[in-house]
Order: C-alpha cells, then structure tokens, then sequence
C-alpha cells in the first residue's frame, strides 16, 4: 500500500507539472499565429484525442498495474500449500471495539478494544457493524474497510514485524468517534498462542473482593461479561480488561485507580456513551468496585 501510495503521488505530480507548463504555454505573450480553420480543427482533434483519450487511458493503465496487484494481495484468496490464515473477527459499536478469536485453541477468545495479532502471517479480518456503520483501518498495516451492519467484509493485513501500531474508525459514527481508538500489537506466533491460552480460563477470583463482585452482578452483569461471573453482551467484556492499556476505546489510561475515575466520570469522558451513571453508588463502593476490575488479568 505505502509503495502503490507513493506511485500514484509520483504520478500525480509528474500530471500537474504538464497541465500547469501548458496551461503557462497557452497565456505566453508573443506573435499570433494565423491558421485555416482546417488547421485549427486538426490542432483540436490531436488534443482531444492525444489529451482527452490516449493520456487518460494510459493513466489508467499504468495505475492499474500498480494497483490490482497491491489490492489482490490484500483480499482472502487461498492461499498456497494449503496454509490458512489466522482469523480474526472485528465488530464495532458505538463507540468501542469488539474482538473475537473463533478458531482460538481450546474455545473462543473474546476482548475489547485490543487487538493482538501474529506476525509474518496473513490475517483475515472479518468485520461487521452492531449498530451503525464504522471503519476498521490499521494505518501502518495498509488499507481500511467499511463494517457495516448485517454484513461480513473480510480484508487480509500482514504484520512484517513485532510491534504495537495504532487503529481508528474511519467512518464518522457519531459524536464520540474520535475516541474509538484500538491498540493492536503484533508478536511472535508462540507468544501469541500463549496470549490465547491465557484467556481460555476465567481469572482468578479472590474472596478479598467478594463484595464488589456482589455489586457488578447486581448493576453491571446483564451488560457485560466477566468469564465465570456473567454473561453479558450488550457492553464491552471485561473478562481481562486488568491486562489493557487504556479504557474506553483510547479515552483514559489504564493505571491504578482508572477504573474507579471513569465509573465516576465517564459520561464526561465520553459524552453519550450507552453506559449509564451510577449516581446511586457511593464513592466507597465505586472504588471497590474497581479495584476488582483491575484484578481481571490472565
């Protein structure tokens, strides 16, 4: 994609040099050159024909040469040898990143609002919209693509090398659509097989927070899923959000005591998110509540 970017910039370039050279040739000053009007209708012809046809076509052309190549190298052909890329399923909401590993070993992997991806493979990401329409684009790993609502688009990204690379919706899908942001990170094969493993088994609970376990079945649970406590599926899962970077799809960072500020404060965070307020917690309780959370790690 980088390398069919700067073709068509090179192309382009080289295309406004010519137009604004004539454009300067046709308003010179100088003699006026007296022509049958034979002359001219010929003179015209070679323009529309050399101008409006040829240089066209050609353009057209050559770009395509550069970019049918690039495009099909991203679509989900089968691959040789009977290899199988990875598959990696991407659902945006409004305004938050669901993620899910179907063919995981052992069972399902689901997360939120991070995404970790072998590196050296093909992946093929299928994504789709719960709500409105958004955009999955991983801006160092190439193209983006629409997730529309009751459709499955599968685009295919390669990682070359281990990193953490930033992710945005690209489609304008509502007010808060600057903030949905997704932490991708690319790794080794071995260690992503072991991220995966990890989150095959609930985490560990501990009697220490068994109060504010009892507080997110009562006001948290029908919405979102902790592995092994609830089932919810409206929001997003929490089973490791202890292991995240940030909160909110990119909105606040994750450190001590995070949690616990956005429980308080996410509506002013993040105007109009889904998740209502919880004015009737007191400050104690809130603080419990996500000191627990941030527990939540493989």
């Amino acid at each position: 994609m980088a390398w069919l970017w700067w073709g068509m910039l090179a192309f382009s370039t080289v295309v406004l040099v010519v137009i604004t050279a004539l454009w300067l040739y046709a308003f010179r000053g100088g003699r006026r050159v007296d022509r049958s009007s034979r002359d001219e209708q010929r003179i015209a012809r070679r323009w529309i024909i050399g101008g409006g046809l040829l240089l066209p076509g050609l353009s057209i052309v050559v770009l395509l040469a550069f970019g049918v190549p690039a495009g099909q190298r991203m679509l989900p052909l089968p691959l040789p040898d009977g290899q199988q890329a990875e598959r990696i399923e991407v659902i945006g909401h409004q305004w938050w990143w669901e993620v899910r590993y179907p063919e995981a070993e052992g069972g399902e992997v689901v997360t939120s609002n991070q995404l970790v991806m072998p590196v050296g493979e093909p992946v093929d990401f299928h994504v789709t919209g719960e709500d409105v329409i958004h955009a999955f684009w991983i801006p160092r790993l190439g193209g983006k693509i629409d997730m529309i609502p009751g459709r499955t688009n599968v685009i295919r990204l390669e990682a070359d090398f281990a990193g953490v690379f930033g992710a945005q919706c690209a489609e304008f899908c509502g007010a808060q659509h600057t903030n949905m942001q997704l932490h991708v990170e690319a790794m080794p094969r071995d260690d992503f097989e072991a991220w995966l493993a990890e989150r095959q088994a609930p985490p560990e609970q501990s009697d220490d927070h068994a109060a504010a376990r009892e507080t997110f079945v009562e006001h948290c649970a029908s919405c979102h899923r902790v592995a092994g406590v609830s089932d919810g599926q409206l929001g997003p899962d929490l089973s490791d959000i202890g292991d995240r970077v940030s909160l909110g799809a990119g909105r606040l960072a994750m450190e001590e005591g995070a949690i616990s500020y956005w429980l308080r404060h996410h509506q002013q965070l993040k105007p109009g998110n889904r998740m209502p307020s919880h004015d009737h917690l007191d400050a104690e309780t809130l603080d419990a509540l996500g000191a627990w959370l941030e527990t939540l790690s493989p």
